[in-house]
């Protein structure tokens, strides 16, 4: 007999699902009224009145976020109303947080620097539970502005990725409210706004925590809950922030990610909601899953559509991003349905994975004198003899082949001579030494083109950068706080007006404002246009070398 809360294989004609049960939950009102001792039928029918009154109640009162302070119905916001409380995780503040608080307590992870995403499963705590435990004991002390949850769609059929419109999300555990963000993101295509849809209401809708829509005003957030198990453990690990919760259906995740990539800046977090294999006997989903991780961790996109996942989708808009912007990926936890709460004929597959931004890389002594040997020969070559030299590929270890933005700066007797780069990667690293050495000798328009008598006295320094990332500031002086001098290099867009400054500019001009003056100018604007409505800041840092080091 299947334990209750089981992963059950769907029967001929549902739709599949990787959802699971919380032991426990209650049934129909007509279940209760058949356990209830018989003492008379208007008791009973007392008793059914009362409990459809609780049940239908559209606005109940909420906890505060620390569980303790009742809001009052009639002033609370739209809300995104708990679905699968006490289905898929115990209904009760207490008992739901106590859960959660021992989850992490038996938790022990690396520590992860940088973290920007996670994979993390979405069926019943007591199957998935300790594996998204993995994941969210690393929020712990960290704080973000924003958390955006890609969910997929398991009941409705729709196009685009929907963004919910509510104001709040409520749990349990209190309520956390939706992000500008999804405003602005619901305005962009492939995104749209939270409305109805042609949705298949879960078998366990009518034990739901919440009240049923009328007919035909489900959307693809009512029964979602492969979002709402995310938000009580991000509730209980992060002091304040504020929610995107995103459910995907019908739509290219590369589109997804290249519009996301916009909006994702160094105090937001991602989370793809996703389990893995479904229902294969329990060795079957160890080596399907193996594969899958594989495919993730690797960032290999291609590799990824052939698995078995239910969260492919958001899974791969992070793998896009993850390739935009430098990430890497780490396993932090594997197991199965078959490990944690069920039996092993018919597993469910569950992996916690972080992505980070790696530092900065460090490039060994022999690495960086190839890259100063080879900018000073390219240099020697234009100046001389007007052409590049010539080199092959595996003349250079891997490190040095793969894509990665540069400046390339020349100084003569302690002054600037000529200084060229490029913001974003767009070749083989060697290479672009090659191009911006060159660039910086000759085509630097502030300088004349560098004479061979002066190459003696050139001094060369290459800085390698990482993947630019947007800064959301609500003012110039919220701005002027974001930013720190000597670390991040600094991208100014003021209209169609763009200039950088690296972070070397910094021990000219330690000053922020002056910093961002000069940045201004540099663009072609007014030194105070920076503090204009609709300007544009990214950051990234450098590693950077010189000769003689």
């Amino acid at each position: 007999m299947r334990q209750a809360g089981a992963p059950s294989r769907p029967g001929p004609g549902q739709r599949q699902s990787c959802h699971a049960h919380w032991p426990g939950s209650g049934g129909t009102m007509r279940q209760v009224a058949q356990q209830l001792p018989v003492i008379g039928w208007w008791l009973t029918c007392l008793v059914l009145v009362c409990l459809s009154m609780t049940a239908c109640d559209p606005t109940p009162p909420s906890m505060g976020a620390s569980g303790n302070e009742p809001k009052s119905a009639s002033a609370s916001p739209p809300a995104r109303l708990a679905a699968v409380a006490g289905l898929f995780y115990p209904k009760d503040p207490g008992a739901l947080g106590g859960l959660i608080d021992r989850l992490l307590a038996e938790t022990q992870v690396e520590p992860v620097q940088r973290l920007k995403a996670l994979v993390c499963p979405h069926a019943g705590y007591v199957y998935s539970g300790p594996t998204a435990a993995f994941g969210y004991k690393l929020l712990q002390g960290r704080q973000y502005e924003t958390v955006i949850v890609l969910a997929p769609s398991h009941y409705a059929l729709f196009h685009g990725a929907s963004v919910c419109t509510a104001a709040v999300y409520r749990t349990p555990l209190g309520e956390v409210p939706i992000s500008e963000k999804a405003q602005t993101l619901a305005r962009l295509k492939p995104f749209v706004p939270e409305q109805p849809a042609t949705v298949h209401r879960p078998s366990w809708a009518a034990n739901s925590s919440r009240p049923a829509p009328a007919p035909g005003a489900d959307t693809p957030h009512t029964w979602e809950h492969s979002d709402e198990v995310q938000v009580p453990f991000l509730q209980r690990v992060l002091k304040q922030f504020k929610l995107v919760p995103v459910v995907m259906g019908q739509v290219d995740a590369a589109e997804v990610a290249r519009v996301l990539a916009e909006h994702v800046d160094e105090h937001t977090l991602l989370i793809a909601s996703s389990d893995l294999s479904h229902y294969h006997p329990y060795d079957q989903a160890r080596q399907l899953d193996s594969r899958c991780v594989k495919a993730i961790c690797d960032l290999d996109v291609g590799a990824m559509q052939d698995q078995e996942a239910c969260g492919k989708g958001p899974v791969q808009v992070v793998m896009h991003l993850a390739r935009l912007k430098g990430w890497k990926a780490k396993l932090l936890d594997y197991r199965n349905s078959g490990d944690t709460a069920g039996d092993r004929t018919a597993v469910v597959g569950y992996a916690a994975v972080a992505f980070y931004q790696p530092e900065p890389g460090r490039y060994s002594a022999a690495e960086r004198k190839a890259l100063l040997d080879l900018a000073r020969q390219t240099i020697k070559e234009v100046v001389t003899r007007n052409r590049l030299p010539e080199v092959r590929p595996e003349q250079f270890p891997a490190s040095l082949r793969e894509p990665k933005a540069c400046f390339v700066t020349l100084t003569k007797q302690g002054r600037l001579r000529g200084c060229i780069g490029h913001l974003t990667a767009q070749e083989p690293l060697y290479k672009a030494v090659m191009e911006n050495a060159r660039n910086a000798a000759v085509q630097d328009i502030r300088f004349p083109p560098v004479q061979p008598d002066e190459l003696a006295e050139l001094a060369i320094e290459i800085s390698v950068l990482t993947e630019p990332q947007p800064v959301a500031f609500s003012s110039p002086e919220d701005l002027l706080a974001k930013l720190r001098p000597h670390q991040d290099g600094v991208i100014l867009q003021i209209g169609d007006r763009r200039a950088t400054f690296l972070p070397q500019v910094w021990s000219q001009l330690p000053d922020k404002e002056q910093f961002l003056n000069h940045l201004a100018q540099k663009a072609g604007c007014s030194p105070s246009d920076w503090r204009k409505p609709g300007t544009r800041v990214q950051i990234y840092q450098v590693e950077s070398f010189h000769e003689g080091e």
